[in-house]
């Protein structure tokens, strides 16, 4: 796909987003995820943070000094610190920001594994990288699979499950934290059903309209193994060459000459 389509194609599902984002239904899912997201991003604090998607900013409860958002077209920014671009070729640096928040346009990117790998690529090493969609085993689900509701916002795109996620993610040395689920209605029901959200939110179940991931960078453990050895060497040549052929704890020499070997294996 070129790059003037896919602007085309981003845009008119901008458009189309916050048409949905605006109505009742809309406001109402918004203030539902704020609540499911602002435990998580009161006690974030940095520099930097993304919103790349099509409802106004969650994020604006974060102490992160600088909150950008983002636009397919210079056209539909709807602040100076709006990022004009393709979201699969975000023009910031590696590791440069504390916070990326992914919100519902998985479901409408041509190439959404792209969008995973940028925005896991402009995530620090401490920081936090979170994802929003539409959860296909939600009671909305039932509307996305009618041909006639397929035509219209939400039920457009393509709806992924979480673990579709955790495998991508995984690509890009990246694992899920946590998943939260939220949006919880019956279906054809309203989404203003306070008593059902707080009872899913509570038990979190995963049966809301929406999903949270919450992921962060692998971390790689250290082995100080070199350095074990070093002291295990240190204290054989300490203690005399004849400690190193020392019985300890009823090992016997068999052993202690493959220990030896295995040693000499990893030097």
């Amino acid at each position: 796909m070129s790059n003037s389509h896919m602007t085309m194609t981003l845009a008119h599902a901008v458009r189309e987003g916050r048409r949905f984002w605006g109505s009742e239904d809309g406001v109402a899912l918004w203030q539902a995820q704020r609540a499911c997201l602002g435990p998580l991003c009161e006690s974030r604090f940095g520099s930097h943070s993304l919103q790349l998607g099509m409802a106004s900013r969650l994020t604006d409860m974060c102490p992160i000094r600088h909150a950008m958002s983002w636009a397919p077209t210079r056209a539909l920014a709807q602040d100076d610190a709006t990022l004009v671009c393709d979201p699969s070729a975000l023009p910031l640096a590696d590791e440069s920001l504390d916070l990326v928040l992914v919100h519902h346009l998985l479901e409408v990117m041509p190439d959404a594994h792209h969008l995973v790998r940028e925005a896991a690529r402009v995530t620090r090493d401490d920081g936090l990288l979170v994802m929003m969609g539409w959860n296909p085993f939600g009671a909305d689900a039932l509307g996305h699979l009618s041909p006639a509701n397929r035509r219209r916002w939400p039920c457009k795109g393509h709806w992924r499950r979480s673990g579709r996620l955790r495998e991508w993610l995984a690509f890009v040395d990246f694992e899920i934290d946590r998943v939260d689920y939220c949006g919880f209605r019956l279906p054809g029901g309203h989404i203003h059903n306070l008593g059902l959200e707080t009872l899913g939110r509570r038990y979190n179940l995963p049966f809301g309209g929406c999903y949270l991931i919450v992921a962060r960078r692998k971390k790689i453990p250290v082995q100080p193994l070199r350095t074990s050895l070093r002291r295990d060497s240190m204290a054989g040549n300490w203690l005399g060459p004849a400690a190193l052929h020392r019985d300890h704890g009823g090992r016997s020499r068999h052993a202690t000459h493959a220990h030896d070997d295995r040693m000499a294996e990893v030097d």
